[in-house]
């Protein structure tokens, strides 16, 4: 069966160099390297490795990057009840 292919300028005028100081014709070789690759096992892509975290872990680990990132100067305000009178009345 003859195929047509395109190969790059470069890899071909190497290919025709080195087929030529070893005595071999080019398609020689090019049987040669196609039937070792067809010859081999595939192998399937590698699968990216997910690691599953129970939702309030994850959730802990996100944020836990983010505890004590900004220096405001001020206190928790949560701490002190006079920001808290009120809170929840409607």
């Amino acid at each position: 069966m003859k195929a047509t292919i395109d190969i790059p300028d470069e890899l071909y005028r190497r290919v025709k160099a080195k087929s030529a100081l070893e005595g071999r014709a080019i398609r020689a070789v090019a049987i040669e390297l196609l039937a070792g690759w067809a010859d081999t096992p595939a192998t399937p892509p590698p699968r990216a490795k997910i690691k599953f975290v129970p939702g309030d872990e994850a959730a802990r680990k996100a944020l836990m990057g983010f505890c004590g990132v900004v220096e405001s100067g001020i206190p928790d305000l949560a701490t002190n009840p006079k920001y808290m009178e009120g809170f929840g009345e409607d």
